[in-house]
Formats: structure tokens, C-alpha cells, sequence
């Protein structure tokens, strides 16, 4: 006996509904067994009559438009066949005719490793031909050449395949033409690596070609996909619904899944993704056995696999590109190196509370130098400037945080964690005060520039902050806002650090006390000193 299945696209999701009941009425009414609110269906539109022999019929209830079967209006009983479509208004209903669990083998499920299956494809076609003979014994070996061909053509397209949209319509028109019984197909990847699957691509075969399927796998089996990826299995069954070990998938009996096909893609022994297919509907030969059919989608998978591996690493070879060239902006190559290495998560810095030492450098003066000077002698000199300084700043691990105008935010203690962040501070100050003297000295630069750095060491958040337009690296908090307030005390050519640094600073520098000071927006009084030179 068969069940019959409904299913349709209804405000963009898709609906199944089981006929449980002999007579099954579909119309506008509420009363109806499928109640479609639509003013070109009737109220009882057509109905659904199961006959003694377990197959269904339709009848049309004399509604105002007809009802359409196949793209034919029906004026009589029509028999119901799997596959059929029936049009009510603008909706289409496609038919499942499903074989009750109590029909099906016991054995209609096949689980195992994927090289098992892409051997056993080979060797069983041998030991078949062996066995049998005439007509069976032809088409069997045909259709092995056939699918041998198709998966030549598969490696031939996936080489020049680069996209992940690519890849997948290169092997989903083949799949869905040599395994006819799958209703739906899609790619699953675990794009970064930590053990969740994104779904990167799917179709969906028949009436609903059109419409797209759900993004958020509410639609695949769980409990299979859950069995692939943590098992490292593939997966053939007939009826998913009436297997044991496929007991408790909400997912298998709310969709109304019933045949299914599912292979990891494998890179060495790693997972990273899962081919799968299925079907509202349970299959003749599937329940007999379908190994070949497994053993062919195993072997589509391995060539997939190849092809996904290839995208993934060439989307992770871009990323760090990208993120290099963003961090380079801001730090050493040393430590632009260190922090590739040790991985970032979706590329970018989280903010995080840190102990570092901030440094503002300002050139003095600079309001009339930009006066007398042309707007492009300004920029070449800030250009070569702010070089000079920068070399200095990164030699001693320091991190870029901003041009400020004419002025050098610069900061030391992240994002790798330096205990000496306050000694670095001031080592990188006294370097790029000396290094100025001598740019001077040459004449370098074409102007005889002075500097004022100030240096305040305290917490602060370190990181990426921005929007999805644009991120920046930098550093927020009291400790940053004292450092730009002490530049104004700071005398040209020196520079100043406060209470906090001076007690960071493991080495002897030569200080001089330039007593209490207090600045704007903090309540306290701040001791600052200043480095001789």
C-alpha cells in the first residue's frame, strides 16, 4: 500500500503534508483537509480518494478554475503517480507515493567508509558481470563506462572551477542526472575550520526549481549530516523514517524524509565538509541494495573534495593577505609575521582590556610651517618624517595606532603583551629625538623640525573598533586621554612621561622632575618628569 505525500512552496518555505485519510479534500475553506487562502481556489476545489488497491485518484469538485494535473485540466478521475504535479491557482503541488515501512528490506541502509565504497565500486561490477548475463549483464556495464565518463568530465571541469558556486554547478546537473531519485542536493563546508558546517550551495529538482531553499539547514537531516561528519562514514537509506539508528531525527519526520545519500569530503584523514542528497520519497532498488549508486556519489565527493580543499586554501591565502596588509599598517613585520601565525578569529583584533604605554609625537610648530609651505612640500615633508620615526617605533615592537594631522599615536604592550611596554616607550622616544637631530643636522628633511613626545603607561582597550565600512586598531581609555593632555607641557625637542611610566622603567634613565601638573578633565594632580637628552 502506498502513502501519499503533498508538498509546495508556500511564502517561500516548503510545506509537506501526508494525506492521512481516504478522502482527502483540498479547498479555501477551513474545513478542508488542506486549506489553501487563495481567491482563485474554491472552497472545495478537488479531492483526493484512495482506492481498495492503495493507489489515489483525483477529482476536480467543480471548482470555478479547474483543476490542472500534469498541465492538463481534469473532467474525470486521474489516477496519481509519483512525480505527478497539480496546479491550484498559483500553487503547485508535487506528489510523493511513498512504500510504508512494513514493505521496506531490513537492510535497506548502507553505512561505511567512503574508500570502502569507491573500491567496491570497481570490483563489484567485475564479480556482477561475472554472475550474470544477457540484457542485465550489458546495461550494467554500460551504465559503469557511463558513470566512469562522468567522472572524467567531473575532473575536467573542477580544474578550472574556482568560485564555491562553481564548483558546485559543475557537479550538480551531472548527480541529479545520474541519480535521478534525489529531490534535492547540497554542499556543506566547514569554512573556518572549526567543526561547524555552512551550507555553501543546494538546488532543489522538480516543481520548485525556482524557489530557493532555506539557508540555515533546517531542511537536512541533522542526525545523518551529525553521523557523517563525527563517524567519517558515508551514508545510503532508503527510508531514513523507519531505520533504528536514524530514531529521534525531528528533522527526518517533519520534512518527511525518506531516501538519502550522504559523504564526507575528506582531506587525508580531516572532514571538512559533506555532500548530501535526498528524497521525500523511498526507492525500489535502493531497498535492494543502490550500493553503486553510493559507491558513484562517494566518488563524485573525492573529486569535489579536491576542488573544495583548493577554494578553501586559496580563500585562506587571501584573507591573510588582506589581514596583512592591514596589519602592516600598524605593526613591525616581525610582529605581523607572529600574529598570522597564531590565527585570528574572522580577521579581526578582538578588543581587549591591556597594560600598555601610549605616546603621542607632535610636530611643534607645525600651524605655521603648513602656512609658509605649499600643501604638497607638507605632505612630502610629513611623509618622510613620519618614516624615519616609524623605523624607530617598530624596531622596539611598538604598534602604529594613527596619523593624527602632524601628530604620531604609537602605543607598546599589544597586541602581544610586553612586560617592558613602558621601557620600549621611552627607548623609542629617545631614539627618534636623536634620529631627528641628526635629519636635521643634513638637512634631510629641508626643514629644521622639533618634536614633543609624551608618554603615559596605564589599562586600555586594545583592538579592532569600527564598522562593517571600516575597522580601525587602536586603543580607547583614560590612559590614552592623560598622554594627549601632557603633550602641552611637553618643551620642544624632549619628552615627558608620567608618574605611572617612571615606575614601569626598569633602566636608569636620566630624568628630570618637572614637578605636579594638573590637566584637563582629570580631577587629580599628575607628577610628570622629562628625559634629557
Amino acid at each position: 500500500m502506498a502513502e501519499l505525500r503533498l508538498s509546495f512552496i508556500e511564502d517561500g518555505h516548503e510545506k509537506i503534508i501526508v494525506a492521512d485519510k481516504d478522502e482527502f479534500i483540498i479547498g479555501r475553506f477551513p474545513d478542508c483537509d488542506l486549506q489553501l487562502s487563495y481567491s482563485g481556489i474554491s472552497r472545495y476545489h478537488c479531492r483526493l480518494l484512495k482506492m481498495a488497491n492503495g493507489d489515489w485518484e483525483i477529482e476536480d469538485r467543480g471548482s470555478k478554475n479547474g483543476t490542472i494535473l500534469n498541465n492538463k485540466l481534469i473532467k474525470s478521475k486521474e489516477k496519481l503517480k509519483q512525480g505527478d504535479a497539480i496546479k491550484l491557482d498559483n500553487i503547485t503541488i508535487s506528489v510523493s507515493v511513498t512504500t510504508p515501512a512494513a514493505f521496506l528490506n531490513p537492510d535497506m541502509t548502507l553505512i561505511g567508509s567512503v574508500e570502502a565504497f569507491q573500491k567496491q565500486w570497481i570490483e563489484a561490477k567485475t564479480k556482477k558481470l561475472e554472475m550474470k548475463s544477457g540484457q542485465e549483464s550489458l546495461n550494467n556495464y554500460n551504465t559503469a563506462i557511463d558513470r566512469l565518463q562522468y567522472l572524467v568530465e567531473i575532473a575536467k571541469l573542477l580544474s578550472s572551477a574556482e568560485s564555491i558556486e562553481e564548483i558546485f554547478a559543475r557537479v550538480k546537473e551531472i548527480i541529479l542526472r545520474e541519480l535521478p531519485m534525489l529531490d534535492r542536493l547540497a554542499l556543506l563546508v566547514d569554512v573556518e575550520g572549526n567543526g561547524n558546517l555552512k551550507l555553501m550551495d543546494a538546488t532543489l529538482k522538480g516543481v520548485a526549481t525556482k524557489n530557493k531553499l532555506s539557508s540555515d539547514l533546517s531542511w537536512i537531516s541533522k542526525t545523518i549530516v551529525e553521523m557523517v561528519f563525527t563517524k567519517k562514514v558515508a551514508i545510503k537509506t532508503a527510508d531514513a523514517q523507519a531505520d533504528s539508528r536514524f530514531e529521534g531525527g525531528m528533522t527526518i519526520v517533519s520534512k518527511g524524509i525518506r531516501s538519502a545519500l550522504a559523504v564526507p569530503l575528506l582531506d587525508k584523514n580531516q572532514i571538512f565538509g559533506i555532500l548530501y542528497g535526498d528524497a521525500l520519497i523511498s526507492h525500489d532498488n535502493w531497498q535492494r541494495g543502490g550500493d553503486e549508486d553510493l559507491s558513484f556519489f562517494s566518488a563524485v565527493g573525492n573529486l569535489l573534495a579536491s576542488s573544495v580543499q583548493r577554494w578553501l586554501l586559496s580563500r585562506k591565502l587571501r584573507g591573510e593577505e588582506i589581514m596583512r596588509q592591514r596589519l602592516e599598517r600598524y605593526h613591525s613585520p616581525a610582529i605581523v609575521q607572529q600574529l598570522l601565525k597564531s590565527g585570528l578569529s574572522d580577521g579581526r583584533l578582538t578588543p581587549i582590556e591591556a597594560d600598555i604605554s601610549i605616546m603621542f609625537a607632535d610636530i611643534v610648530g607645525f600651524t605655521a610651517l603648513s602656512e609658509r609651505l605649499s600643501p604638497a612640500k607638507i605632505a612630502k615633508l610629513l611623509n618622510n618624517l613620519f618614516e624615519e620615526m616609524l623605523r624607530e617605533i617598530f624596531k622596539v615592537g611598538g604598534t602604529l595606532d594613527k596619523f593624527i594631522g602632524d601628530c604620531i599615536m604609537a602605543f607598546f604592550g599589544a597586541p602581544e603583551p610586553q612586560d617592558d611596554h613602558a621601557e620600549r616607550a621611552v627607548i623609542a622616544a629617545k631614539r627618534m629625538l636623536d634620529r631627528l637631530r641628526v635629519l636635521n643636522e643634513n638637512n634631510t628633511l629641508g626643514e629644521n623640525i622639533q618634536l614633543r613626545i609624551s608618554i603615559n603607561s596605564g589599562k586600555a582597550v586594545v583592538g579592532d573598533v569600527g564598522s562593517s565600512q571600516r575597522v580601525d586598531y587602536t586603543v580607547l581609555g583614560p590612559t590614552i586621554n592623560l598622554a594627549a593632555r601632557m603633550e602641552a607641557i611637553c618643551p620642544p625637542g624632549h619628552c615627558v612621561i608620567s608618574e605611572n611610566t617612571y615606575k614601569l622603567l626598569r633602566s636608569d634613565f636620566e630624568l628630570e622632575l618637572m614637578g605636579e601638573h594638573r590637566f584637563k578633565g582629570i580631577s587629580r594632580m599628575i607628577l610628570v618628569y622629562k628625559i634629557k637628552n
